[in-house]
């Protein structure tokens, strides 16, 4: 079976003051644990059983239910990870920096975008940047939704279930969400998927 439970790109300390170690090790421990689980349970003896997460959750995209909210939040959760790093956060950096100037205006205007849509998203759900065609988005997801089922390429998130927050900043997402976008905001990881998504293009824009 191909799905499995990634392991943290850091250690549960790394992300303090602004996650803590006793958050991260229920976040990662407890709740994306149990996502794995359970989608692992439900492909069991199916057609999916050998497949991977990603093709799990595109194959359920119109079937939304039990196997696609598990394997969705699994795949997401394990994406959140890798768009978080210590020391992260400020202004963008490489080919990316230059497509939120294109794109939004300015890093001002696209951190009061993202954080619009991430304390504004009602409920459980995601704050995403993508690539949307040839320009960068801020989307919101609810509950287990992911960019991934569509056409646009998910380049960094932000966990909005209270889960994710609650036991550093109680009903305080506001100071969540900018603690995320100041100090741990991944951009090397989001210009890997933007590299990735567009091929060719960016070295091109570089030298042109």
């Amino acid at each position: 079976m191909s799905i499995e439970l990634p392991a943290l790109p850091y250690a549960l300390e790394a992300l303090e003051p602004h996650i803590s170690r006793q958050t991260l090790s229920v976040h990662h421990g407890k709740h994306h644990a149990a996502y794995v689980e359970r989608a692992r349970a439900l492909v069991q003896r199916t057609e999916y059983e050998t497949a991977t997460l990603e093709e799990v959750v595109r194959a359920h995209a119109d079937r939304p239910g039990a196997l696609f909210n598990s394997a969705a939040q699994a795949w997401n959760h394990a994406f959140l990870w890798q768009s978080m790093k210590a020391g992260g956060g400020g202004d963008a950096t490489g080919a990316l920096a230059k497509r939120i100037e294109k794109d939004f205006g300015g890093h001002n205007e696209f951190r009061q975008q993202f954080v619009k849509a991430a304390t504004e998203q009602f409920g459980s759900g995601w704050a995403w940047l993508v690539l949307d065609g040839d320009n960068l988005r801020i989307v919101a997801t609810s509950n287990a939704g992911t960019p991934l089922t569509g056409s646009q390429v998910p380049l960094l998130t932000l966990d909005v279930w209270e889960h994710a927050y609650y036991l550093d900043y109680q009903q305080r997402r506001l100071d969540y969400v900018t603690a995320f976008l100041a100090h741990l905001a991944n951009w090397d990881f989001a210009n890997a998927n933007l590299a990735k998504a567009r091929p060719g293009a960016e070295t091109q824009r570089k030298r042109a």
